[in-house]
């Protein structure tokens, strides 16, 4: 601070700085997968279009219609990675959305300019260990997933109740357990959310390199999903987070 070098002394560092932070540098391995295409989203003060999420798999593409409060919307779309976001006025967002929502969403969605578009390359990402001596890694400086399953802010979460919860019993009940087992209990979390987020993409996109028989087995595999109540169970039980 004004040119003066400041040290402070702590038992422990909680690593929340981020993907693009210092904290992940000192990770020993890292996982990653990038995705070939692009999200296209775009923000808007109009009232979503269904009172649920609605995610689409249409041959033009995937489409996801997402409510930010009952008078703003984000809206998404799938494009290649080459698409420049000058190029996609909203009027254009807004038609290709309507196509691949279908007329019943269509119907019910509100068009206004928007206050925010922007094509974002989703990856999965995840530092190993979470744990480096003092250094406890939280959030998105151990762990990227695409928005897909919506996981972000739920791992997040997951990573703050483990290491606040092993941090008190170390400094109230001097008890080590918890500290030595956060990056092992946090990762077997974060993996399954990882597992459910790549499903949940490779099932409502067209990838690159898609024969018609992947594409048909995706089709099956949503009609399945539709009709079975298990099928239905296991996404919702994924999709709202796995148990603590």
């Amino acid at each position: 601070m004004n040119g003066a070098s400041h040290r402070v002394a702590a038992r422990f560092i909680a690593g929340c700085d981020g993907f693009h932070g210092p904290s992940p540098a000192s990770a020993s391995k890292a996982f990653e997968l990038v995705y070939p295409f692009g999200w296209l989203g775009i923000l808007a003060d109009v009232p979503p279009c269904n009172h649920e999420l609605i995610y689409a798999n249409h041959n033009r593409g995937f489409a996801l219609a997402s409510m930010r409060s009952a008078i703003r919307s984000r809206y998404y779309i799938d494009v290649p990675l080459t698409e420049r976001i000058e190029d996609w006025s909203d009027d254009r967002i807004w038609d290709e959305l309507a196509v691949r929502l279908g007329p019943e969403a269509a119907a019910h969605m509100a068009r206004c300019p928007s206050i925010e578009k922007s094509i974002a390359p989703p990856h999965s990402f995840v530092f190993e260990p979470m744990r480096h001596g003092s250094l406890f890694l939280t959030g998105d400086a151990a762990h990227i997933v695409p928005p897909t399953g919506a996981k972000g802010l739920n791992l997040a979460a997951s990573d703050v109740s483990y290491l606040s919860d092993a941090l008190i019993a170390f400094f109230k009940r001097v008890e080590n357990d918890g500290v030595g087992t956060y990056s092992r209990k946090a990762l077997a979390r974060v993996w399954k959310a990882e597992r459910f987020s790549w499903s949940l993409t490779k099932l409502m996109h067209r990838f690159p390199g898609d024969t018609e028989f992947e594409r048909r087995v995706q089709i099956a595999e949503l009609d399945y999903i539709a009709g079975s109540t298990a099928a239905q169970t296991v996404i919702a039980k994924n999709y709202v987070g796995l148990p603590l």
